[in-house]
Formats: C-alpha cells, sequence, structure tokens
C-alpha cells in the first residue's frame, strides 16, 4: 500500500530508469500518454500541518488518493480513491471509491445507476484501512475525534425477499431497543420517498468503537466537543422519530424526543454540544405541503418552541444553524408553505370537453415585457426559488428576549450569515432584474440589524464583480464604486472616499469592456476593524478606519517592479473575514507583469516595504493553509516541469519541501520549451505573447505554427500544459510533432473587437516570421468559443492563415444579439452592450458595428479552410450559428467543414467525442500546414448513418 516500490520511486526522484538510463526525451509523447497522465487536484492539509491528501486524476481512468505525512515517514497511494478529507490532527483520512470507469462504461442505463460508490477509512499511523460500500457521504467532526458515515437508502425489495435485517453491532446504549425495534418492523405501508432516512454509522476514532443507526434523515457535529446530535425518521406501521444526542469516546446516546406522529426535520447542534435547535411537522401531512416549528431541547431535555409568527413559516427547506458563541440560531423561512401544482385529470366523458380542464391541460408559457426576467431565465432559476428560504434569526436567552427576528425578505432576499453580531450584509438584484437583460448584473446591499431586522441601504447598483466586505466586528463596511475606495462608519451613518486623494489608480487599468472598470478587490481587514488592505494594480494600501488615512504597505515596490503584489496564505473561514493584527508577518504572492514569473515577498501590517523570500522564473500557487499551524502547501511549475507540491512555513518558502514528484511523468518525454515574445502592434501598442517551441527545436529552422488565443494569454509562460484531451489544442502533443505554439495577447479597442483582435494577431504572426521560426505558408489559428468568433472574423480579413479551427463561434452578431444562453436562459444582449463582445451599444442604436463585427457578411472573402465544431446541445452559444457560418461559407463554394457532435454542450463532454475532435483538429492541421495526405472524412466528407447498440 505504500505509494511506490522503493526501487521505483527512487528511480522517478532522480529521473532515471530501473537500471539507471536517463528518460529524459527518449519518448515521443501520444495521446495514450495523455489519456494516463496523473494531474493532481487542489490537495487538503490537516489542521495540525502533519499530514495532506490529494486526488491524482489520469484523463481517462481512475483517480488514486496519495496520502502522505510531511516528513515522509507515512506514505500511501489507495487505487480507485477521489475527493479525501482529513481529521484535524491528520492520523486518519476517509476517501470516496466511486466506482470504476470500466464498470460505468460497460453499464446499460439501469446497471449504472444501480452502481453506488464506496468510502475507505485509513490509518496513517499503522496503515490499516477499513472499506464500506453504498455509501452517499462521509465527515469528521470538527475536531477530527469523530467520523460519521451516512449509506444509501436501501433499495425496495420484492415483498418475497423481504428479511429481517439484524443490527451491525450492538452498541451498549439506551437507545438500543428501539432501534432494534425498528430495524424489525415489517413496514407494509410505503413511506413518503422525501422523508426516508438510511443508515448511518459513527466511528470514535480514538477507541475504534462503531456504532450503527437505521433511518436517519439528518446529524449534526459539536463544534467544541466530541459530541454528535442525529435525527430518526420513519413513517408506516410503527413510525419512529427520534432525536439522538451522543458523546465521550465511547458514543454513549440518549433520547432527547421521541415521537410517533411528528416528522423532524433540519437540525443543529450548538457548538458546546448542549443544546439541539431542529424543526418539526405532522408526520402524516405530505412532505411538500407540511408546515414546520422551530424547536430548542437542551441535553437536560428542556424543550422550547419558536413563538409562531402569522406572516412567516417553516418549511422543508428550512436550515438550522448556532452561531459560534451559541447565542444565535440562524434559520430559513418562508412566507408560507406552498403547495405543489397539479393539473385536473380527464375522468369522465364530460371531462373531455370542459373548458377549465381543457384549460388547465394546456402547454403555454406567457412572455410579457414586464417580466423581471425572461421565460428561459425564469424556467432555470424556478427550482432555486422553490426551494429558497428568508433567513431569520433566534436570539436565545433570557436577555435577549428569545425573539425570533426575520432579517431577508422578498425586497432582500440574500442575506449571508456570518458572525458579526450586531449586522449582516444583505443584498438584492430585484430592482435590476429587467435591466439585467441588455445592462449585466447589479445589486444594492443593506446593513441587516440582527436585533430588529430593520434593513439600512448602504450602496445601491453596485456591478457583480464589486461585492462589499464587512469588518468582523461588523463595524465598518468598505465597497468600490465609481473608481473610488469607501468606507462606511456604521455607528457614526458616514461614508470616507479613502482613495479621493491619491494619485494612483484603483479601477482595473485593464479593463478593456463597455462598462464600468471594476476594482482590484480587498485584501483582510485588521482585527477589531481597525483597519483594511486595499489592492491597485501592482501594490497593498493599508487604510485606518478612524482617521481614513492610508499608505502604501508595500512601499511602492510594486508598481517599481512591475509586480502584482496580494497577500496569500491566510486562514480561511467562510463565516468570517480573514483577519489579521498589527505588526503581523504576511506572505506576499508576486506576479511579474514583464516578466510573467510569480514570487513571494513578505511584508509586516503596520511597516512600508517588503523582504524577498522566493524569486525564481516560474508560477507559483498557494494550495492550502493549516487552520492551526503556519504550514502551507503550494506547487513550483514551469512549461516544462509540473506542479508539484511543496511544503513550507509561511516565512521559510525558499527551504521548502518537494512533497510529490508528479513530473517524473513529464522526464520520460520530450517536450519543448517556452519563451515571452514581445512586438509591437500596428496601432501602436505593445503586447505579449509565449512562444512555445517544438520538441527538438533547430535555430534557424522554420516551422509549422499552431496560434491558440482568447484574450490575455502571455501569463501562461510558465504555465504547465493541460494534460487532457478536450475541445483545446495540447500543447505538448503539437509541440511533440513538430509544430510551434503561439498564445498572443489581444487587447480590444470597444466598439471593434473584431479588428482589434485581427491586428493582435497579424501583427503577432509576423514577429514570429521575422524571428525566423515560423514557416510563413504554414501557419494555423485555432480558438473557441470567444476564441472561437476571432477565429471566424479572422479569415473574413486576412488571408495569413493556411488553416483555421473555430469552435462554438458567434457568426452573426445581428442574430445572436437577442439569442438566450441555454444554459441560464440569460439573454445575450447584455454581452454585446457591456460584456465580452465590446460592441457598447445596442443593435438597434449601433446595427452598423454589429454588421462589420459579424464573420458571416463577409465570407466570399474567405481563402482560409475552414473547420467548425459545436455540440448541438451548446447552452452558452446557439449551434444555429455554426449553421449559418456554414451555410454562408457553402453558398459562397467556400472550403469547409462542420463537425456537429450530438447531444454535447458548450464544451464537449463525452470522451469519445473529445478524442474524435482532437484527432480531427491535427489531421486537419497535418493536412493543410504539414503537407499530410487528407483522411477521407475531410477529403469527402462523410455519409450519414445509423449505429445500432451492441446486444
Amino acid at each position: 500500500m505504500k505509494t511506490l516500490p522503493l526501487v521505483r520511486a527512487l528511480a522517478l526522484c532522480l529521473g532515471t530508469g530501473f537500471w539507471g538510463q536517463s528518460l529524459a526525451t527518449t519518448q515521443t509523447l501520444s495521446l495514450q500518454d495523455i489519456m494516463a497522465f496523473e494531474t493532481a487536484k487542489t490537495p487538503v492539509l490537516a489542521d495540525n500541518g502533519n499530514s495532506f491528501a490529494v486526488e491524482l486524476e489520469p484523463d481517462r481512468g481512475d483517480s488514486r488518493t496519495l496520502v502522505q505525512t510531511l516528513d515522509k515517514n507515512a506514505s500511501y497511494s489507495i487505487a480507485g480513491a477521489s475527493a479525501p478529507i482529513l481529521s484535524a490532527d491528520g492520523r486518519f483520512a476517509a476517501m470516496k471509491l466511486a466506482p470504476s470507469l470500466l464498470a460505468m462504461e460497460s453499464s446499460d442505463a439501469k446497471a449504472k445507476k444501480a452502481l453506488k460508490a464506496g468510502m475507505v477509512l485509513l490509518d496513517l499511523t499503522t496503515g490499516a484501512e477499513q472499506r464500506f460500500e453504498r455509501v452517499k457521504s462521509f465527515a469528521f467532526s470538527e475536531q477530527g475525534d469523530l467520523l460519521a458515515i451516512w449509506f444509501e437508502v436501501e433499495e425496495e425489495k420484492k415483498a418475497e425477499d423481504k428479511k429481517v435485517e439484524e443490527p451491525k453491532q450492538e452498541p451498549q446504549s439506551p437507545t438500543e431497543p428501539e432501534k432494534s425495534k425498528a430495524a424489525n418492523s415489517n413496514k407494509t405501508s410505503k413511506p413518503n420517498k422525501a422523508d426516508a432516512g438510511s443508515e448511518l454509522t459513527l466511528i470514535a476514532l480514538g477507541s475504534g468503537k462503531q456504532l450503527s443507526f437505521s433511518d436517519v434523515t439528518g446529524y449534526s457535529f459539536a463544534r467544541e466537543t466530541m459530541a454528535v446530535a442525529l435525527v430518526r425518521n420513519q413513517s408506516g406501521d410503527t413510525p419512529l422519530h427520534q432525536l439522538l444526542l451522543l458523546s465521550g469516546n465511547t458514543l454513549s446516546s440518549r433520547t432527547l424526543l421521541d415521537s410517533k406522529d411528528q416528522h423532524l426535520g433540519a437540525l443543529a447542534l450548538s457548538p458546546d454540544g448542549k443544546a439541539v435547535a431542529l424543526t418539526l411537522g405532522d408526520a402524516a401531512v405530505d412532505t411538500d405541503e407540511r408546515e414546520y416549528q422551530l424547536l430548542l431541547i437542551d441535553d437536560s431535555g428542556k424543550r422550547k418552541l419558536a413563538a409562531r409568527d402569522k406572516d412567516w413559516t417553516l418549511n422543508r427547506y428550512g436550515s438550522v444553524q448556532f452561531s459560534r458563541d451559541g447565542k444565535r440560531v440562524f434559520v430559513g423561512r418562508v412566507p408560507e408553505v406552498s403547495k405543489p401544482i397539479s393539473r385536473k385529470q380527464f375522468k369522465t366523458e364530460a371531462d373531455l370537453r370542459d373548458e377549465a380542464i381543457l384549460q388547465d391541460n394546456r402547454g403555454l408559457k406567457v412572455w410579457h415585457s414586464k417580466d423581471p426576467l425572461i421565460k428561459p431565465n425564469e424556467i432555470k432559476e424556478y427550482s432555486k426559488e422553490v426551494e429558497r428560504t428568508y433567513l431569520a434569526v433566534w436570539h436565545l436567552g433570557k436577555d435577549a428576549g428569545n425573539k425570533l427576528v426575520q432579517l431577508a425578505d422578498s425586497q432582500v432576499p440574500d442575506v449571508t450569515v456570518t458572525e458579526q453580531r450586531r449586522f449582516l450584509l444583505g443584498s438584492s438584484n430585484k430592482p435590476y432584474q429587467l435591466m439585467s437583460t441588455w445592462a449585466g448584473a447589479f445589486r444594492d446591499y443593506y446593513l441587516v440589524d440582527l436585533d430588529t431586522g430593520r434593513k439600512q441601504l448602504l450602496v445601491a447598483q453596485l456591478e457583480s464583480d464589486n461585492e462589499p466586505t464587512l469588518s468582523g466586528d461588523g463595524r465598518f463596511l468598505a465597497y468600490f464604486q465609481q473608481g473610488q475606495v469607501y468606507l462606511y462608519d456604521i455607528a457614526a451613518g458616514r461614508r470616507f472616499n479613502l482613495s479621493g486623494k491619491l494619485k494612483v489608480s484603483f479601477a482595473d487599468e485593464d479593463h478593456d469592456y463597455p462598462s464600468s472598470a471594476p476594482g482590484y478587490g480587498f485584501g483582510p481587514w485588521l482585527e477589531d476593524g481597525a483597519g483594511i488592505l486595499v489592492y491597485d494594480k501592482y501594490d497593498i494600501w493599508q487604510f485606518d478606519s478612524r482617521s481614513h488615512e492610508g499608505f502604501m504597505l508595500t512601499g511602492g515596490e510594486g508598481r517599481r517592479l512591475q509586480l502584482q503584489l496580494r497577500v496569500a496564505g491566510l486562514v480561511e473561514d467562510p463565516l468570517q473575514p480573514s483577519t489579521i493584527k498589527p505588526g503581523e508577518t504576511l506572505l506576499l504572492h508576486g506576479y511579474g507583469w514583464a516578466s510573467k514569473a510569480d514570487s513571494f515577498w513578505q511584508a509586516r501590517v503596520g511597516s512600508v516595504g517588503i523582504k524577498p523570500l522566493l524569486q525564481e522564473e516560474q508560477k507559483l500557487t498557494v494550495l492550502a493553509r493549516a487552520k492551526h499551524s503556519e504550514q502551507i502547501l503550494f506547487s513550483k511549475e514551469r512549461y516544462d516541469r509540473y506542479p508539484d507540491i511543496h511544503s513550507a512555513k509561511l516565512a521559510q518558502v525558499a527551504q521548502a519541501v518537494q512533497q510529490t514528484d508528479l513530473d517524473a511523468q513529464r522526464r520520460q518525454f520530450g517536450w519543448g520549451q517556452s519563451e515571452l515574445v514581445h512586438w509591437t502592434n500596428t496601432d501602436g501598442k505593445l503586447l505579449d505573447g509565449v512562444l512555445i517551441k517544438p520538441v527538438g527545436y533547430q535555430e534557424g529552422k522554420r516551422y509549422p505554427v499552431l496560434v491558440y488565443f482568447y484574450r490575455f494569454m502571455s501569463d501562461r509562460l510558465h504555465a504547465f500544459p493541460q494534460m487532457q484531451v478536450n475541445h483545446r489544442p495540447n500543447f505538448a502533443w503539437y509541440a511533440a510533432n513538430g509544430y510551434a505554439i503561439f498564445l498572443p495577447d489581444i487587447r480590444f479597442e470597444i466598439g471593434y473587437p473584431g479588428n482589434s483582435s485581427v491586428q493582435a494577431l497579424t501583427s503577432g504572426v509576423q514577429k514570429l516570421i521575422e524571428m525566423g521560426v515560423a514557416d510563413p505558408k504554414a501557419v494555423g489559428l485555432q480558438g473557441h468559443s470567444w476564441g472561437g468568433y476571432q477565429t471566424a472574423f479572422a479569415v473574413t480579413q486576412t488571408n495569413l492563415f493556411a488553416a483555421a479551427v473555430t469552435g462554438a463561434p458567434v457568426a452573426n452578431m445581428t442574430s445572436a444579439y437577442s439569442g438566450i444562453r441555454l444554459g441560464t436562459g440569460l439573454a445575450r444582449q447584455f454581452q454585446y452592450e457591456t460584456g465580452q463582445s465590446r460592441i457598447g451599444e445596442s443593435l438597434m442604436s449601433a446595427p452598423q458595428k454589429y454588421i462589420e463585427n459579424s464573420p458571416v457578411f463577409y465570407v466570399d472573402r474567405i481563402k482560409t479552410p475552414l473547420m467548425i465544431m459545436f455540440g448541438d446541445r451548446d447552452d452558452a452559444v446557439p449551434w444555429e450559428q455554426g449553421i449559418e457560418l456554414y451555410l454562408a461559407m457553402r453558398r459562397a463554394g467556400k472550403e469547409v467543414v462542420f463537425l456537429q457532435y450530438e447531444d454535447e454542450p458548450h464544451h464537449l463532454k463525452k470522451y469519445p467525442n473529445k478524442l474524435d475532435y482532437s484527432l480531427k483538429m491535427m489531421a486537419f492541421f497535418d493536412h493543410f500546414l504539414k503537407g499530410a495526405p487528407a483522411p477521407e472524412w475531410l477529403e469527402k466528407g462523410e455519409p450519414y448513418r445509423e449505429f445500432k447498440d451492441a446486444e
């Protein structure tokens, strides 16, 4: 079970084979190699920083999980395991055991549905494994003392096959007789599926004791103690509705609530494990129509019902959550419990001609100009709205009056639960839903009083990418609006412009959209809300919340060195903003705008200046931070070096320890190298791009070039290529097959996105020709989505490209403008007026711009062979755009091939289709750029055929 046999592990670490020979550049990378190449997902780090786990996923095949202590004394590779989690002390790892890819691919739909995931529990100190089948979820308690394993609901069995099942274990607890009775009862009535529970097993990791319970519908761990609450619900002839509280390493339990007619819903256990909040309602009422009450039970069994409210109630979707101090319970409520709508049925002869019944069975959707959301978007949002609840808070204790306060409502529906004690941040997009069709997304932000529910509008019509931040003590709010950074003092009821007097822009300096430039965002707050860190393009500023004065914490070194500096390696907490202390040492991540390389720096809160920690020509990414130590995991990568995981303390990143050697996979192959290219655009703009030279590159020899692009690409200089077969060309594969790859930056002019792209592309390719790298007669172009549009437009304006592949392009902006993004149901108008397409005006006010930027109107100019690819269920760009381009080119007698992949969305999902597209793309470019024979499908097309599935 160790990661690798010792001899092989040493060989891989040293970059050698079994007998010491070099593995470098001995093989040519193939698609088979790409399929088998393992990619590390984001690792998890134990709270104490002693161990980590990471899923290693091949592009085609089954994952494995590497679990390792940072001192490398224990290292395990679990085949077939994925989605790992670690106990707080790092001793135990739990992982999902998904059905194998072969089992999934070789099963029909019915058999595939029956395949269920399992789970493995690994003890890092002994290497012992425990495996479990049919597991739907699992979780460690906050302290890491307990593991909960929740199993799938037992499948229905035929009556003659039903057998009485004995409990898996005989726990010594007061609830065992009840459990046995429930487990052995014959259930003759069919329970509501939505109310059905399933088996839950609890494992006390210290003692190894396990205890199982049937019919569990929910559970909750205590945050501070070794306690867990769970609810069991079973309908039928022997109804069971039970709340249990378990504590201690022995998992001793007691029943806090036992009912025959009250279904127990959502629950939460207080941080100290001494009180449970839960919802309960009449079990005889259908799940969707059931009204719940909110109940508090302490560990002595004392009960308290929250007061009923004539305007608000609870339904099945109302979640429950304690604040961390245990003084408040947050709960989701609704104005009323909605009864599901059902159509009237035809039951008699008279019903067949009944107008009311006939009309009730109509198939109709009414679109109205005053609808806040257009119908497709409303339909997409419907399921969310059905399950939407509105946040309320129950203040516990006599001093708080035990009052239940409604915080969110239909006008301010979104209130975020955080740990501030007086105010929370609420928001609403309601006033802007209609205009969002053409103007994009906006929100109003409110201060919501926890004691009264009163809402105070703080800032109106903020763009969706400018979310405010509330200080941890709830006394200050910081936000960005119209180019300025503001601080709102809640107690004083005043706002202050923090950036107005400074000669530095806090708005995105590279924003080239026809909309207001967003800010660069905020760093952490100082504790007690004393101040906040704010970012400009390069540097970090520290502002004081009381004096409203600020200074450049990084001393201007960011701008001087062309470094974008940002705070990194903070402990993330979803319930409160990150906070820092005066004098605290910070880890900064630096991105070099000129060099495209990353670096680590050190700064101190309250002191001007930065200190270098790690500077190399590479890309650095912080992956994880331990909750209770300064241990971090980060990766180092280059185009020709896999981003292996390294560990270090915050201030010691230069002495990091390499924890993985996944780069051993790459060292078997020739790989090529990347370099930065600079040139001047035809309009005088300075541009950057990445040139990836082919394997075995020879100075002075010209090569076929594949140009791949979207917007800014030069930041990929040190990025390891994605080892996947998908809708993009795999850079390493093309480099191994004699291609140079070029990734140019595009800078757009509002109103003229097509021409902006053409200028950048042609001038960039000309630079490669001048460098002696590109064969001017063998330059290919490939783009997808927005890059696909630019590709389609480019070939109407220049004959520089010998071949082009366009994936999911917009071909006709005039028809696409009022189209719908099927994935979200949103209209596409906003994308053209204020978003990615950058026209800046409506179709009605500037029709000529839409025509000028549409490839379909200029297909008669095309001399470049073009291949179009679309999935016919594209949920972002209507695939009819591909049909328009194909038919226009066909009518004009142009050389075009259209690949329609059936039942595929915007990005291909089915592996056979991804592989087929990759092979066809390579064959297409090989033919037109390298003179390879044309495959039959390219030469003659492919007749329609129907395939019969194997029996």
